[in-house]
């Protein structure tokens, strides 16, 4: 399964992703000219900042499966795309009643006029994985946009793979530069018994505590 996957810690807040996405789903492609369409693109990413100074979150639909915003759409309007296992909402089905974001886990519906409808009429907006740009066999655009890699594209589990190979050296290179601070490790039985020994009086010890 394909996904675009987000490292929280890498993301810097720079909404370049924001930007990109809006860009890609404008009727022009291009960010000087998507400025003056109408109705105007949206991102279907969004940005927040984190808890703490320096932090922020890039938010996005995760295509669940089973999705819940699919199940109580009373329309019809959000449907799964099985080529590349994506959920889609039909904008000319969609009557806005809300429904999909009452439900959504992860509050990433909006709701705005897209081209498909025309500037007069407000429909749910969300993440649709970059569908076309996929079908031409490209990266979607917030993932390209992303310089920090925030957000990556991939196998899912072997983007998991990769995050914990990175925690991996991370721990490696923490107690390795901790090395001349620990204990050596004993090299024979009569050294790992004195160990134990020592172990054992200072828990004794520590019990009488």
């Amino acid at each position: 399964m394909k996904t675009v996957f987000v490292n929280p810690e890498r993301c810097l807040g720079c909404h370049q992703c924001e930007i990109a996405c809006a860009v890609a789903h404008s009727s022009s492609k291009e960010v000087s000219l998507a400025l003056w369409e109408e109705p105007l693109p949206r991102r279907r990413i969004h940005v927040e900042p984190g808890p703490t100074y320096n932090t922020s979150f890039a938010n996005k639909c995760r295509h669940c499966n089973p999705a819940p915003c699919e199940q109580v759409c009373p329309t019809g309007a959000i449907h799964r795309q099985q080529d590349h296992d994506l959920v889609l909402i039909t904008a000319t089905k969609c009557i806005a009643c809300a429904m999909c974001a009452m439900v959504c886990p992860f509050d990433v519906l909006t709701y705005y006029p897209v081209a498909e409808t025309g500037p007069q009429r407000v429909v749910a907006v969300k993440c649709d994985g970059c569908v076309d740009r996929l079908s031409r066999g490209d990266i979607p655009a917030c993932v390209e946009a992303c310089k920090a890699e925030a957000l990556v594209f991939g196998e899912l589990n072997e983007l998991l793979k990769a995050g914990r190979l990175r925690e991996s050296y991370a721990v490696v290179a923490a107690t390795t530069m901790m090395e001349g601070q620990a204990p050596a490790v004993p090299e024979t039985v009569h050294a790992w018994r004195a160990w134990g020994a020592s172990a054992e009086e200072a828990t004794q010890g520590g019990g009488e505590r």
